[in-house]
């Protein structure tokens, strides 16, 4: 009788996309994605300070404008009127250095006319984060920053299903106790992608008046961290309303980079962060 043979078990197929993004990122140490419920809480602006703030400490560093559709940061980094280079031989866009030293790539930087709409539906824009993901030149990184657009649909799926192995989440939020039901959806939406939650940055909280140093604190006080008590994850700090924040995004030049009490005080956060990574 003839001996029956034993197949082996089929290997299952690995996506093409997939290990063409990991093969791109292989010489990244760290993936930090920075989130947010909705719109309009600063969260651009934690990412490119977070990037900047790590760049200064004289880490090689990169981010990641994954807004297709809004996307901020080279302004706020000052390279909105450059475009990225071409790799010919290795087919790969080469991503733009700020005068701080953060490598950065962006929906805007590919734009001919930057005021045009990007009126695309969630696989165009799916499948542009997955070539800002693998065919970017990033190179070797320490740290590689992802400013996701608010909310919890196409573009932040797209980045948890490519990138398996990222840090963790930084999600940002305001002191209003309202904003506590945009932190839960950003905390179940990444826990149900398999990723960690690094911890909650409270931003806008409290205005110190210039004329007599009274705190006022105009969008209420303590939600974020309130909501990083009530469920129970890390509290990374709160960032007050500072006025030299906005003009100097305006002129494309992150606030770590100059002295004010917000640059102290984001020191602070960045160590919170590092500290989250390290445990």
């Amino acid at each position: 009788m003839a001996e029956k043979k034993i197949q082996a078990p089929s290997m299952p197929a690995i996506d093409p996309m997939k290990a063409k993004i990991m093969a791109a990122l292989k010489d990244i140490k760290h993936v930090l994605v920075v989130a947010s419920g909705k719109g309009g809480v600063g969260k651009t602006t934690v990412a490119i300070n977070l990037a900047t703030s790590l760049a200064k400490r004289g880490l090689s560093v990169g981010i990641l404008d994954a807004d297709i559709t809004g996307p901020n940061v080279p302004k706020m980094v000052g390279l909105e009127d450059i475009r990225p280079e071409f790799d010919e031989e290795q087919k790969k866009i080469i991503p733009i250095e700020s005068v701080d030293g953060v490598k950065v790539i962006s929906m805007e930087l590919l734009l001919e006319n930057k005021t045009d709409a990007v009126i695309w539906r969630g696989p165009l824009k799916m499948s542009a984060i997955n070539q800002f993901l693998g065919d970017v030149k990033w190179g070797s990184l320490d740290y590689l920053v992802i400013d996701l657009p608010p909310g919890t649909s196409d573009e932040p799926l797209s980045v948890a299903q490519m990138i398996p192995r990222a840090d963790g989440v930084i999600i940002v939020t305001t002191p209003q106790e309202v904003a506590l039901l945009d932190v839960k959806k950003s905390i179940s939406f990444v826990k149900k992608v398999g990723m960690k939650v690094l911890g909650i940055v409270e931003n806008m909280s409290g205005f110190k008046c210039p004329h007599c140093d009274e705190e006022i604190n105009i969008f209420s006080k303590d939600g974020g961290k309130n909501a990083a008590k009530e469920l129970n994850i890390p509290f990374l700090g709160a960032i007050p309303l500072d006025p030299k924040i906005v003009p100097l995004a305006d002129s494309g030049k992150p606030f770590v980079a100059s002295k004010n009490d917000a640059q102290k005080i984001f020191e602070v956060v960045v160590d919170n962060i590092l500290a989250e990574i390290e445990k």
